[in-house]
């Protein structure tokens, strides 16, 4: 980080106003890392070129999610809420945690790339490193590090992270094997985060909504993904399995197309999902059900499962797998009528 004061002039400036331009990288640095958590997976965590992960299993799951700063989340919301960086950190740790999740391995580091403003207050990068750190011990990911990363100066918040993982011996579960005759089945919650999201965009002052929808919206500031979902499901025999960060529709649209089947969703097991939304929807003069149906970022797991088998814990049964038999070919269905596929896009939304 260049234009940055020296540790002397820092001292003067008082705690609570601390900005980033006002430390050096390893004085930032040296607040960050006795925030983040550490597991014996990681070897050798921050300080050098490069970390050192064990790979007992001979293999690694990898992945990588970034958001950015009015694209993904807003500083400050229309309805007052202002995102802090506890969310943005546990935000960053739940959606890479819940990609290795959906093939059924367990998280063991990560690495993360954060770009400052030169205004950012000190504390806030305090936060984000104490969301990171919540969110992997209270989602269940303990056996999880931040092995290292990286500090940048940019013209706006930006937060990539790159997670690793492993399947301890089993095979991946992937978006390809699901089979006509499958029970199709998700883990987690729908359209909570969508909803929340809703409210966020709204004028509904923060303070005068209900507990209940404060709670929508800490589901799209601070998802839950079950953690514990993905090698359970794995161990029962899912043939097919993803992460719902782009709505149920579009998801379950790529699920089909990889599987070259048909989803066909029933409408009763989905409105289990949507009643619960009601009360926001009337309030926003919204579906609830469009909600379920095309909001992501809940984080659940969507995974087809042979009928003859019992549904691991957490998991409900929400439709079946059909052949394709007729154009336009492989897709979702909603009691056996084509539906349009809904959900977020990162380039065309």
């Amino acid at each position: 980080m260049s234009s940055v004061v020296s540790s002397e002039e820092s001292s003067a400036v008082p705690e609570h106003q601390l900005t980033v331009q006002d430390l050096s990288e390893s004085e930032l640095l040296a607040r960050i890392f006795p925030r983040l958590h550490r597991s014996p997976g990681v070897l050798l965590g921050p300080g050098d070129d490069a970390a050192l992960i064990a790979a007992p299993d001979g293999r690694a799951l990898i992945s990588i999610d970034t958001q950015t700063q009015d694209q993904d989340f807003r500083l400050t919301w229309p309805n007052g809420y202002s995102t802090t960086g506890y969310d943005v950190g546990w935000k960053a740790a739940a959606q890479n945690l819940s990609d290795i999740n959906a093939m059924g391995g367990s998280a063991t580091s990560l690495v993360v790339s954060l770009t400052l403003p030169p205004h950012t207050p000190v504390e806030w990068v305090e936060a984000f490193a104490d969301g990171l750190t919540a969110a992997i011990v209270g989602l269940g990911a303990a056996d999880c590090s931040v092995a290292g990363g990286d500090l940048g100066r940019g013209r706006e918040l930006a937060v990539t992270v790159a997670v690793v993982g492993t399947l301890g011996g089993a095979a991946p579960v992937l978006r390809s094997g699901a089979t006509p005759g499958d029970i199709v089945a998700v883990s987690g919650t729908l359209g909570r985060a969508a909803a929340g999201w809703a409210l966020l965009e709204s004028e509904i002052p923060l303070e005068s909504l209900s507990p209940v929808m404060r709670g929508l919206v800490e589901n799209q500031c601070r998802p839950l993904p079950p953690l514990a979902a993905g090698p359970l499901a794995a161990g029962a025999g899912a043939t097919a399995m993803l992460d719902i960060s782009d709505g149920l529709m579009r998801d379950g649209n790529r699920m089909a197309e990889a599987s070259s089947v048909v989803l066909d969703f029933d409408p009763a097991a989905l409105e289990k999902f949507a009643t619960p939304l009601e009360p926001a929807a009337t309030l926003l003069g919204k579906e609830a059900m469009r909600w379920v149906l095309g909001g992501g970022e809940d984080h659940g797991l969507l995974a087809t499962f042979p009928a003859n088998i019992q549904l691991p814990q957490g998991f409900t049964a929400i439709g079946s797998v059909q052949a394709v038999v007729e154009p336009p070919g492989s897709g979702v269905r909603i009691s056996g009528q084509t539906a349009d596929t809904v959900g977020w896009d990162h380039f065309a939304d």
